[in-house]
């Protein structure tokens, strides 16, 4: 390859830089910076969308005006970029995001797309869940066979960062959850966001998601994620009001346009939704936990989710306040999509991890004679006994952990104590 041919070659990939479909938002930003043309356009949008955010009345001709910058970005990477949702900087991303696509705001329930990768995309986390739940069903943990939501909430206190995280928020959350002059939403919302964020799916879902035959189970379902401090108020604010609060907020405003985009139903389509996928879907609405539009179940008899508000007193916006609830109260593609999770038969490799581990168990009587292999001592050994003295000095909140027929101490972390007599 001649020095010519190579040196066009350079400066044709250098100016792809700015056409990358993939690049992250704060990537594009600094990117787009470093342009002159690039970051003057993209200062047009700033005020564009700071004058959105206070409300500001724009004129036709400013209109105009953003509409034009953003049509100017053209094909480059900060036109298209997405954030992820596990990043560092996850909000200084979304605020580029939005920043950009100020235009996409006008109106009620106006959001395009949503400014999250697909999730398809993103790596998936391997996790050692199949190795814990084998330890709970070989192990004789009081209403872990007979309550889903309480084997699911076993599991997750085996793993540390479930454990931590969510031990986190009930802390925080219950802390006069009672009372609304001590209850800070904000920072439980925080935390939820934390926990549904970093903690893997295969967690979270089954402790969201738990199927329930009983009021005894579907309660402890419904207090997840703490509704006296997330969810409720003292009374129901309008839903237009829990609207316009959710997109006064990036994150909130973000979440809202994910689960529009995965959960959009369909009528016509055998499962309901529009993109037939349901874990993104399920991944969308547990993204909705912590934003000021936090939906949750309505009792602890029914699977059915809403929000805490109503549409009374909503004047002439009435249509738009039913479309809000409509998006948790009647979406045949969330309702499916949480059927199927909760109906989700034992994978092959759960039976094959349940089948190896209890088989190294034996059980005489109301005395457990426990008999490890070495398979079952790596686990136990390896990641139980190591993590638990940090975690048993963690409190447990009451409101989150109540409900089980005998209570989970912090300290039964280790082994010996999940296969003793209750």
């Amino acid at each position: 390859m001649g020095p010519a041919l190579l040196l066009g070659l350079l400066l044709s990939r250098a100016g792809d830089l700015m056409a990358l479909p993939n690049r992250d938002c704060v990537m594009a930003e600094q990117l787009c910076l470093s342009d002159s043309t690039c970051n003057a356009t993209y200062r047009t949008l700033e005020n564009c969308a700071l004058a959105k955010t206070r409300l500001l009345s724009l004129d036709h001709d400013s209109r105009v005006r953003c509409l034009n910058a953003e049509l100017d970005l053209g094909n480059s990477s900060l036109l298209h970029c997405k954030c992820h949702r596990r990043m560092k900087r996850q909000e200084h991303c979304l605020r580029i995001f939005w920043t950009v696509h100020s235009t996409m705001t006008d109106g009620y329930l106006n959001l395009e797309t949503s400014p999250y990768e697909n999730s398809a995309n993103e790596e998936h986390w391997k996790t050692d869940y199949n190795k814990l739940a084998a330890l709970v069903s070989g192990s004789q943990l009081a209403g872990a066979a007979t309550n889903p939501c309480l084997r699911a909430t076993h599991i997750c206190n085996l793993s540390k960062k479930c454990f931590r995280l969510r031990t986190d928020y009930a802390s925080i959350c219950t802390k006069g959850a009672a009372s609304e002059d001590v209850c800070d939403r904000r920072k439980c919302h925080r935390g939820l966001r934390n926990f549904f964020e970093k903690v893997p799916e295969d967690f979270t879902k089954r402790i969201l998601f738990c199927p329930c035959q009983d009021e005894f189970c579907g309660e402890r379902r419904r207090k997840t994620i703490v509704p006296d401090c997330s969810f409720q108020y003292n009374t129901k604010p309008n839903c237009l009001w829990l609207l316009d609060s959710c997109l006064e907020d990036h994150i909130c405003k973000s979440r809202l346009a994910d689960f529009q985009q995965n959960c959009q139903p369909v009528d016509m389509s055998p499962d309901g939704c529009s993109l037939h996928n349901h874990a993104a879907c399920l991944q969308a609405y547990m993204g909705m936990i912590g934003t000021p539009m936090t939906p949750n179940y309505v009792s602890n008899s029914s699977v059915e989710v809403s929000l805490w508000c109503t549409c009374e007193n909503s004047g002439n916006q009435k249509e738009k306040c039913d479309q809000i609830l409509g998006m948790f109260e009647s979406n045949k593609c969330l309702e499916n999509a949480i059927w199927s999770q909760m109906h989700l038969k034992q994978t092959t490799l759960e039976r094959q991890e349940d089948l190896f581990y209890s088989s190294s168990l034996s059980f005489q009587g109301d005395s457990a004679s426990t008999s490890l292999s070495s398979a079952m001592s790596q686990v136990a050994e390896g990641k139980t006994q190591r993590d638990s003295s940090k975690q048993s000095s963690m409190p447990m909140a009451s409101s989150v952990f109540s409900g089980a027929v005998t209570s989970w101490p912090s300290l039964a972390l280790f082994l010996p104590l999940l296969l003793s007599p209750h």
